[in-house]
């Protein structure tokens, strides 16, 4: 399951505008995302789309430990989110967004050890994962916390996803979600939501494995 991605650059303000109707953030963000870093995140705020910084992490707001609880929440199970107490109110309360990437990044055993791999829109434009968002107000420090989680659904069976991961493990796939999806997704019901956890097409995404010996391919 991804924890690491490179998010959206600021060269991307034009497609964001086009889609989304809204701006990225002023403030700069890391080049790579790992799990309680900021990036920015696109999610529908009292009716209204909007892009902020958000922590790749979930934090509700019974998290004893706000600033390390991201650490362990960074891909909710689409089997399981309902019901699992980490994230089973933002689901409930529909809170869905996505998170905006150049690519992620999961690791592939081919090669015999695991090799970071880079994985991206095969037509060049930036990946969108679909994702569950809180928004709290830290008691201790009265800072605002706005944090996420990246959606997986199981890719045994999927031709490009099962590559990755250890090959005695189940594999898992973000959810990405197709530009003609986007608002159907930010504005879904629960039952909705279900119809778009699906595994990308064949040909949507691709990867580079320039790392791996050419013999394997």
């Amino acid at each position: 399951m991804c924890s690491n991605f490179e998010p959206i650059k600021h060269t991307q303000v034009a497609w964001v505008k086009h889609h989304f109707d809204c701006q990225l953030p002023a403030a700069d963000w890391p080049a790579e995302t790992y799990p309680t870093y900021a990036a920015p995140f696109v999610y529908v705020d009292q009716g209204k789309l909007k892009c902020e910084l958000a922590q790749f992490g979930l934090v509700p707001h019974w998290a004893q430990d706000k600033k390390k609880f991201g650490l362990k929440t960074y891909n909710a199970r689409s089997e399981t989110v309902s019901e699992k107490p980490s994230y089973r109110m933002a689901w409930r309360e529909r809170r869905f967004g996505l998170i905006l990437t150049e690519r992620f990044y999961e690791p592939c055993y081919e090669s015999g050890r695991a090799v970071r791999t880079g994985i991206y829109r095969s037509d060049g434009q930036p990946t969108a994962i679909a994702s569950i968002w809180e928004r709290i107000i830290d008691r201790e420090t009265g800072e605002v916390l706005m944090s996420f989680s990246m959606l997986t659904v199981n890719a045994d069976a999927h031709s490009f996803m099962k590559r990755f991961h250890k090959p005695e493990d189940e594999k898992r796939s973000v959810v990405v979600v197709e530009n003609n999806h986007f608002m159907n997704w930010l504005h879904a019901t629960n039952e909705q939501a279900k119809g778009l956890l699906m595994l990308s097409r064949d040909g949507y995404l691709e990867a580079d494995f320039s790392n791996a010996p050419a013999s394997l391919f």
